[in-house]
């Protein structure tokens, strides 16, 4: 695939990506409200159906008031009060019953052969014990119970919201329920509308999404294709600028190994195995030898030890970028013999590693182009932070160069157009000015955990 197509994919693919989301996040938030609406419906009518409850079996109470009374518990007083309460009616489905304390049927207009039954055992459909629960209800003042009962219009088991009141003297449970499986049709009727709401609305983010998308990829194969050139040439620049760094770093821990670290070891074998001849012979400048041999073996460890610091430095993950840069400053004057002038700030980046690695490299890149080209007697080197911004100085006293040709393709090296990648990777900016005589790199940093008064 082209370079040109790629463009264009990856401008389409998160158009249509950012549609699609928008499209199954305002799904989600219609079926969220479709719950809501669902629910507060279902409270609502549940709400009514509970006080139009509590005024039926008022009435069927107020109807047998003038019995219940009367102070009288005989038979023919409570068989007046079954005959009542048998022929109070309403709706298709609409009676009332009544239980004694033991589970035993009393009054039921509706179903006349479960009158006499003792039902305390009968559960429905799902295990539960309904009559117990219904006199549990009753005992505990609240009196409201759902449950599934036979509707008597369909025969069939159906959910029903109940409410009972306890007659004590009589020793009676009595109440009425309203079935419930109108409620259900009317949160099946909504759950219809919403999901037909949701589709219509999923179909016209699609229509967008697909519009939008085809607008893009016109707009795409429109651009001018001397900038996919452009942008391919310095992709591949840079990709080249990649391999040669990583051959040149390949090279140098090659070089250290080999000239530095493989001859030591090889002086090292020497005088280990001349020691050994020696011991074997009898003679008594063994533990010469021997020192040589450990003399050697403790430069080598410092070789490794410097190989190690080049390629990451440990004071930078121990004890942050201020110490690491004082190091490598010391190493610089050192090696090199320039005088260098440190401010270095009390600056702590240990919250931000990618931040202090970045800054890290970047100097330790400018001191090396200052030791290979500049020529410098004098060094400068400055760090500081405030303002949610970490700032790196370094400027020199060399022959300076031409800034221009910065990002030429073919000036060389990867030098400054490396540091200036790393800083923009970060949020950064890196400004460069130079002039013989005086070369200043100004690196700032967004590095809001950047903490002034504690030691890095």
């Amino acid at each position: 695939m082209r370079l040109k197509h790629k463009v264009i994919v990856l401008a389409v693919l998160p158009l249509i990506a950012a549609v699609a989301a928008i499209a199954i996040l305002v799904a989600m938030q219609a079926r969220d409200l479709e719950r809501q609406q669902e629910g507060v419906l279902k409270e609502a009518m549940l709400a009514a159906k509970r006080a139009e409850l509590q005024h039926y079996v008022q009435l069927a109470q107020t109807s047998i008031d003038h019995l219940y009374s009367s102070g009288r518990d005989d038979e023919a007083t409570k068989t007046e009060a079954k005959r009542i309460l048998g022929e109070m009616n309403y709706g298709d489905d609409g009676y009332f019953f009544a239980y004694d304390i033991t589970g035993l049927n009393i009054v039921h207009p509706r179903q006349s052969e479960l009158v006499g039954r003792n039902l305390w055992d009968k559960q429905d459909s799902e295990g539960l014990p309904v009559i117990q629960r219904l006199i549990a209800a009753a005992a505990s003042g609240d009196g409201f119970l759902q449950y599934k009962w036979n509707k008597p219009s369909t025969g069939k088991e159906t959910d029903k919201l109940g409410y009972v009141v306890k007659l004590d003297r009589w020793g009676w449970v009595l109440g009425t329920g309203i079935y419930l499986d109108d409620v259900e049709s009317i949160r099946s009727m909504l759950r219809e509308r919403m999901a037909s709401r949701i589709a219509a609305t999923v179909v016209g983010f699609t229509v967008v999404g697909i519009v939008a998308a085809l607008i893009v990829f016109a707009g795409g194969m429109a651009l001018n294709i001397s900038e996919h050139q452009l942008a391919d040439r310095r992709l591949k620049a840079l990709a080249q600028r990649i391999v040669t760094s990583h051959e040149e770093e390949r090279t140098r821990v090659a070089r250290d190994l080999h000239d530095g670290l493989s001859q030591l070891l090889v002086s090292v074998k020497f005088h280990l195995e001349l020691a050994k001849e020696r011991a074997l012979a009898g003679r008594d400048d063994v533990a010469e030898h021997i020192t040589k041999g450990l003399e050697g073996l403790g430069v080598a460890i410092g070789e490794i030890r410097s190989i190690s610091h080049n390629l990451r430095p440990s004071l930078l993950d121990n004890l942050g970028l201020s110490a690491a840069l004082r190091q490598l400053l010391d190493e610089f004057q050192v090696r090199t013999g320039m005088v260098v002038d440190a401010d270095i700030g009390k600056v702590d980046l240990l919250a931000d590693e990618a931040g202090a690695t970045t800054l890290y490299r970047i100097a330790q890149e400018a001191l090396t182009n200052i030791e290979r080209h500049a020529g410098a007697q004098h060094v400068r080197l400055a760090l500081a932070a405030g303002g949610g911004t970490v700032r790196l100085v370094i400027a020199d006293d060399g022959r300076g160069f031409d800034i221009s040709r910065i990002d030429h393709p073919r000036s060389g090296g990867i030098g400054l157009r490396n540091m200036r990648e790393r800083i923009e990777h970060h949020g950064g900016k890196l400004a460069v000015s130079s002039v013989p005589g005086h070369t200043e790199l100004s690196a700032l940093l967004p590095c809001p955990n950047a903490k002034k008064g504690s030691l890095s």
